[in-house]
């Protein structure tokens, strides 16, 4: 008997675009609705339509703030969608400000690209979704809070527990009653890492029927973040002797208010060091989206960790120190790069895709006397991801740069758990899960993981395609629906021009079977036989049309 469906429409084999629809006998439900960034075939997906009907979702379930887990809201209810979405509070605090700049980044782009494609002769593209779209789609927000049991109706009751990942980031429970059974799904949203600053730790779960659970470094282990946090200080020392500046990129909500509060430890000495002259170095925050963060996470003091609160209670304001300059306008953030003292920029995005990093990574890049330190994970496609595995050159704003800073890679900063803790958490479930399914990972994150779940923790684990349908039935078994599987992100690069070859061979056969199907077949088969060749040549062509997006790209 079927309980329900599960339908993986994003963070599948990839790290970015989280979205999961789950279908119930009288629910259809959303679980974050993000989107994808880094390549421009993974960004073309953010063009195309949606794999649902939006006007058919009765609710989403929102993880957490990140553009990859909420972007994609503003478009959703452009398309139709008339739901509730529930979240945290803090969440729903954090997208009030991160929706409306994605909006107006979405707005820039699609500007400048209309720009090109004028001059090209092509049509024109709208945007996404523009700032004001954004901001009124915060009115479907819901805000709930930690631990509390919603109940949705009588066959649908959710709760949000601390994921440790990002102020405001759930770890989603969700009690499924259908046709007798009570399905108990959790869905890990993005898991952070134990003992990490400001935030408590990852909420421990001890019962599910099915995990969903990101994969992100699944096949890595973490620096101490203790370790990582005094690397930086006499990185920024070395560049200060230097005579050069130190660049992080950095994401704007989580890291850069982490990074802060490590700084803080030295500049306001509960930490010392020998070398000191790092105290005379101004750290400058150059993100407006990054201060108006910052002062979310001083509004919501009831995320914070112990550690935290005592440090309030004593005094000290662990989101603030002597030398800490916060810089809002375009004016104060080109001025960075004509002074000459040495410093230290923050700066959004974290993966380097737009923003005022760009900037800063053009006037540093190329300076031998300059630090680049990379704190988070680079996506693949990202320009973060080529100057950190190596790069020599790399083009910004259509200029080629030469890579001559130093780089840096302090993954201790990482908000998502490694290797150890993920399958650690998983150890806590004294009632197993009966599937694990591996999300938001690229393959050797996932392939490495799921073998460790398979053969250490002995779980059936699976790894969804982009587009997979999985059916639960009564006994609990998750089998594939009767769907065609799509081809994961790397598949589909080729896939254009496989198709072509296809349908090449399908004319090709029908052809064939045009002259020899009398002596052969009989009329009824031929046409069978004809029809089945033609609809998988249909569905080739169209597949390939969708994935690579070329009637709105060209």
């Amino acid at each position: 008997m079927k309980i329900m469906k599960i339908h993986f429409l994003g963070a599948a084999r990839v790290v970015t675009g989280s979205n999961i629809l789950l279908e119930t006998e009288n629910k259809k439900i959303l679980l974050d609705c993000g989107m994808f960034q880094g390549s421009r075939q993974l960004n073309r997906l953010n063009y195309q339509p949606f794999r649902f009907n939006p006007e058919e979702i009765d609710l989403l379930i929102l993880s957490h703030a990140h553009i990859d887990h909420s972007g994609r809201i503003p478009s959703l209810i452009k398309s139709g969608f008339k739901g509730k979405i529930y979240c945290t509070k803090a969440t729903y605090d954090l997208c009030s400000i991160m929706l409306p700049d994605s909006g107006y980044v979405q707005e820039t782009e699609n500007e400048w690209e209309n720009r090109k494609r004028k001059r090209a002769g092509k049509p024109l593209r709208e945007p996404l979704y523009t700032a004001d779209e954004a901001t009124d789609s915060l009115k479907a927000f819901l805000p709930v809070l930690y631990n509390q049991r919603i109940t949705i109706d009588d066959k649908l009751t959710v709760r949000f527990q601390d994921a440790g990942h990002i102020l405001g980031s759930a770890i989603v429970e969700l009690w499924i009653k259908e046709s007798g059974y009570t399905v108990k799904l959790v869905f890990s949203g993005d898991l952070g890492r134990k003992n990490k600053p400001i935030i408590r730790d990852p909420a421990i779960i001890e019962e599910a029927d099915y995990l969903i659970i990101e994969s992100t470094y699944g096949n890595r282990l973490h620096p101490s973040l203790d370790n990582e946090a005094a690397k930086l200080i006499p990185i920024m020392i070395e560049a200060q002797k230097r005579g050069g500046n130190v660049v992080i990129p950095s994401f704007a909500v989580q890291r850069a208010q982490d990074i802060i509060y490590e700084l803080n430890q030295y500049y306001d000495q509960i930490i010392s060091v020998k070398d000191r002259s790092y105290l005379d170095i101004p750290v400058y925050v150059d993100s407006p989206l990054t201060i108006s963060a910052t002062e979310i996470f001083r509004r919501n003091p009831d995320c914070f960790d112990a550690d935290t609160l005592s440090l309030i209670k004593q005094g000290y304001h662990p989101l603030d120190f002597k030398n800490l300059h916060f810089t809002r306008t375009a004016k104060e953030s080109k001025r960075l790069n004509t002074i000459p003292e040495s410093k230290v920029i923050i700066s959004a995005s974290g993966m380097c895709t737009a923003g005022r990093i760009k900037h800063h990574l053009k006037h540093n890049l190329w300076r031998k006397e300059s630090s680049i330190v990379f704190v988070g994970y680079q996506a693949e496609g990202t320009l973060g991801r080529r100057i950190k595995d190596g790069a020599k050159k790399v083009k910004i704003f259509g200029e080629e740069i030469k890579i001559n800073a130093q780089i840096h890679v302090l993954e201790g900063f990482s908000g998502h758990a490694d290797q150890d803790e993920l399958i650690q958490w998983i150890k806590n479930f004294k009632k197993k899960p009966q599937k694990v399914f591996l999300v938001h990972g690229e393959d050797e994150a996932l392939d490495t993981l799921y073998d460790l779940i398979q053969n250490d923790l002995g779980l059936k684990a699976i790894i969804p395609q982009l587009g997979e349908k999985f059916v639960i039935k009564g006994t609990g078994e998750a089998v594939p629906a009767e769907v065609v599987r799509e081809k994961s992100i790397k598949q589909l690069q080729s896939f254009e021009e496989e198709t072509m070859q296809l349908k090449e061979l399908m004319d090709s056969i029908l052809e064939k079977l045009d002259q020899k199907s009398k002596e052969e077949l009989s009329d009824e088969d031929l046409v069978q036989l004809r029809n089945k060749i033609i609809a998988l040549r249909k569905e080739g062509v169209e597949l390939s049309l969708l994935m690579t997006d070329k009637n709105r790209s060209e």
